[in-house]
């Protein structure tokens, strides 16, 4: 069985770290335009679930490359598929 690279592992990361960001620019946005720190709370939490749904449908959208899909294949022959 292969071991997934670096860039496979750590996706998840930036994906989150992605979707971090954006949360917490959209909180204080909100913070600054209104004072209200539950409001600012809330919008970041939004945000953040929105984001990180948004990112992940994107990535599953990409085509996978050739590689990939010879990774794939065999990884349903070696499952018996």
């Amino acid at each position: 069985m292969a071991v997934p690279s670096r860039r496979d592992r750590t996706r998840p990361i930036e994906l989150i770290g992605l979707s971090a960001i954006f949360a917490v620019f959209v909180g204080l946005v909100v913070l600054m335009s209104t004072r209200e720190v539950v409001l600012a709370l809330i919008f970041l939490g939004i945000s953040f679930i929105v984001s990180l749904v948004v990112l992940a449908m994107l990535s599953l959208a990409v085509r996978p490359t050739g590689d990939e899909k010879l990774d794939l294949d065999e990884q349903d022959r070696g499952q018996g598929h």
